[in-house]
């Protein structure tokens, strides 16, 4: 899974010298000679009649229509196939075809987590690094993602629930990390729960690597035929995006994209989600528990207000990012936003959901283009009981909230505030109503969520093949995920998800599955 698809990350311990990201300012505008300026308008005055109000009017170009409008959202337009595929089935397309080798990245197990770190963010998609043992062999025996990243700083922070026989290795490792002193991948390779790696050779067709991400998986390493060697990395995403992009080359697929989400019987009601009250660090955990890479923000009413992913952990690396693992998550995803406007140099706002009435087309379209693992299902929106209505944010993109002045967005080398006491106490961020969150008003209930298992599982369907139940996929993800973890987890924190689950009960009398702590995932 990995998984904000995004899409790029994150850092550790010791400080990275990071290059900030700065927009260079636009070019200033030549400016005319006044008396260029005063003979080009008597010209003009000399030869051309004055054009009425009516004549500029006819000329202007008619606006897009409702109904165009509305196609162009149904069915939006992809980048152009590759002709190497045309006229060809997709099942007979080999993994080795689809991967870029020039996207591998390599690290030592020998190698500090913090320079791994800055490799994994540098490096972007497939936001993965391989670990191997020897610099001169291209065999990896494991990897290093956001997963690992999430947990290494859940440990660090003393926020880790280690098995018996743990905890005293977890404990030195969280000692070193809060000294500063550089820790080698190789002593943090077993954090995070992981299955083991999947390998297909370049010369297995995409019915296998359908098969094999059908059963949870979200990511395959592509070997040579007979060799161990790695020449790239498939991931969900990966797939998902190449048959979006070849659509017209494969018929049975492209025949999906027109319907609707509610007849197409895809996704799951049971979701995970989080309040966007809760504290930051409640999220972080849930996903490192639950083996998710993303999660819904919801309001009281259980409408979607924002998106947090194991991706963004790459803005909680820094000393002055500490703050926000006790703000709220709806505090978290406005600085997710501000850091994304410094970044792009505008106001950008991804939309995580659709509705029943979305087309496939505008689903896929919407998880190629956040680079996401999923999207949230919502129906209408629930009426908030509190806040202002919330302004459209395409009428008022400046209503973007603001990093409280306990939580300023991270900034090149400054370290890991990785000491509890570091954490606290903290001031806490400015109340902040669900209904003035960016996008509110353009969301709604949360009733569902549709994963990329879930569409690479249709795909399958409609071209003639039986992969894996999704919902079996997830059940058994999570139990693998989570089963290490529940008998520490229980005892702790028993009270505190009791009272989770009864609140849950009573917003949702429905019995969506919606759950807002460790009872059900929602997507693979």
């Amino acid at each position: 899974m990995a998984d904000k698809d995004t899409p790029k990350n994150a850092d550790n311990t010791a400080p990275l010298n990071l290059q900030a990201v700065t927009n260079s300012p636009n070019p200033k505008m030549a400016s005319p000679s006044p008396s260029a300026h005063r003979a080009s308008f008597a010209e003009n005055m000399r030869a051309m009649p004055p054009a009425s109000p009516r004549s500029s009017h006819q000329s202007r170009q008619p606006s897009m229509s409702q109904q165009a409008l509305q196609e162009l959202l149904s069915n939006p337009p992809t980048k152009g196939q590759n002709s190497q595929f045309q006229g060809r089935d997709w099942k007979t397309v080999q993994v080795g075809e689809v991967v870029d080798s020039a996207l591998v990245r390599f690290a030592e197990y020998d190698t500090s987590v913090e320079e791994a770190t800055e490799l994994l963010i540098s490096s972007g998609a497939p936001n993965v690094v391989l670990l191997r043992e020897d610099p001169n062999t291209r065999a990896a025996t494991g990897t290093f993602d956001y997963s690992d990243l999430t947990a290494y700083l859940l440990l660090v922070v003393g926020l880790a629930r280690p098995a018996e026989d743990e905890v005293a290795s977890y404990d030195e490792l969280a000692k070193k990390g809060r000294e500063g002193k550089p820790i080698p991948l190789r002593d943090i390779k077993d954090i995070a729960r992981k299955g083991p790696l999947v390998t297909l050779p370049h010369t297995a067709d995409l019915t296998k690597a359908v098969e094999v991400f059908g059963s949870g998986v979200h990511r395959i390493l592509v070997t040579e035929e007979g060799k161990t060697d790695i020449i790239g990395v498939l991931t969900q995403l990966r797939l998902v995006q190449f048959f979006w992009d070849n659509r017209q080359s494969f018929p049975a697929v492209d025949e999906l994209y027109p319907q609707f989400i509610k007849d197409l019987h895809i996704g799951s009601p049971n979701v995970l989600a989080v309040n966007g009250d809760k504290p930051l660090i409640d999220a972080l955990e849930l996903m490192n528990n639950e083996g998710m890479s993303s999660l819904p923000v919801l309001d009281a009413q259980n409408n979607v207000i924002g998106n947090i992913s194991q991706v963004d952990v790459r803005l909680l690396t820094k000393s002055t990012s500490s703050p926000l693992l006790r703000s709220s998550c709806i505090h978290f995803i406005s600085v997710i936003l501000s850091e994304r406007g410094v970044h792009d140099g505008k106001d950008s706002y991804p939309v995580f959901h659709i509705n029943p009435y979305s087309t496939l087309a505008h689903t896929v379209a919407k998880l190629v283009a956040t680079r996401s693992h999923r999207m949230w299902v919502v129906d209408t929106p629930s009426p908030a009981s509190s806040g202002p209505p919330t302004p459209a944010v395409m009428a008022a993109p400046s209503v973007l909230i603001p990093p409280s002045p306990v939580a300023p967005l991270p900034t090149a080398n400054q370290p890991l505030a990785t000491s509890p006491g570091q954490l606290g106490p903290v001031a806490p961020a400015p109340s902040i109503s669900a209904a003035a969150a960016p996008g509110a008003s353009l969301s709604g209930r949360l009733s569902g969520v549709i994963s990329l298992t879930d569409i690479l599982n249709l795909f399958a369907r409609a071209s003639g093949l039986r992969p894996h139940d999704p919902d079996e996929a997830r059940r058994a993800r999570r139990r693998s995920s989570s089963s290490s973890m529940r008998r520490s987890m229980d005892s702790s924190r028993s009270e505190s998800m009791s009272g989770r689950r009864g609140s849950m009960s009573e917003r949702n009398p429905q019995g969506l599955g919606l759950f807002r702590g460790r009872g059900s995932v929602g997507g693979s």
